[in-house]
């Protein structure tokens, strides 16, 4: 059961969304003038855990998709047959998408140089893809790379499409417990409507307290905060 109170989630979500468009809200007593920034704001779910020992309890990890995109401006990178990276290439023309391919062929001109797999592909793209067959070459032809980076290429089967892959993971939220009690993770942006935010952060939230040892006995504090906004409290 959801411990969140909707209407101070909602007056939350209600002064990120003011503040991101230039008005002033009310913080701590303190009105703070807002600012509409050039480029689209992210909104970062923000938890802080308690009753928690990382080196002793078992560290969770999980991952859900929201009902409304989280990260509309992920970059992708389909490793891909004929068929896939020609689909890339069509999904990365159209707006919303940042999708770009690369073929076997591409990939062995690399020649396993650590700091080019690096520089052109590891810290380019967010997230990659790769077709079933050639995913499991990929570590033979360019090396550990992208293992390292934490981003290992998704198999797609051969017969499936690239775009209904590329949506999920646009929406997918990963909680993961490493070292310490504070986590983040990216829940939506500022041009989602405060309904559309309401239902990605109750979603996140139960789901998160779902993996968690005590479930809300583990749950210190929630906040939400915009790219550049202020911290907004939404459990005590």
């Amino acid at each position: 059961m959801s411990k969140l109170d909707q209407e101070l989630l909602m007056q939350s979500i209600n002064n990120l969304l003011k503040f991101s468009s230039g008005e002033s809200v009310s913080v701590d007593g303190e009105d703070k003038p807002g600012k509409k920034r050039k480029f689209l704001e992210t909104v970062e779910l923000q938890i802080s855990l308690k009753n928690y020992d990382p080196s002793k309890d078992k560290r969770f990890n999980g991952a859900i998709r929201l009902p409304n995109p989280s990260r509309p401006s992920m970059t992708f990178c389909v490793l891909g047959n004929d068929k896939h990276c020609e689909e890339a290439r069509e999904l990365g023309a159209m707006d919303g998408y940042s999708v770009e391919a690369r073929t076997e062929a591409d990939l062995k001109k690399l020649n396993k140089n650590k700091k080019l797999v690096k520089r052109t592909l590891a810290k380019k793209f967010d997230a990659f893809l790769a077709s079933q067959k050639l995913s499991k070459k990929v570590p033979r032809i360019i090396g550990p790379g992208l293992n390292r980076a934490g981003k290992m290429p998704i198999p797609v089967p051969e017969a499936d499409a690239i775009k209904p892959k590329v949506d999920e993971l646009k929406s997918t939220v990963k909680f993961q417990m490493k070292k310490v009690l504070c986590l983040n993770a990216a829940i939506g942006h500022v041009e989602l409507s405060a309904e559309e935010l309401r239902q990605n952060v109750t979603l996140s939230v139960n789901f998160l307290v779902s993996l968690l040892k005590k479930n809300w006995q583990n749950v210190k504090a929630l906040y939400i905060k915009s790219t550049m906004g202020p911290p907004q409290q939404i459990f005590f």
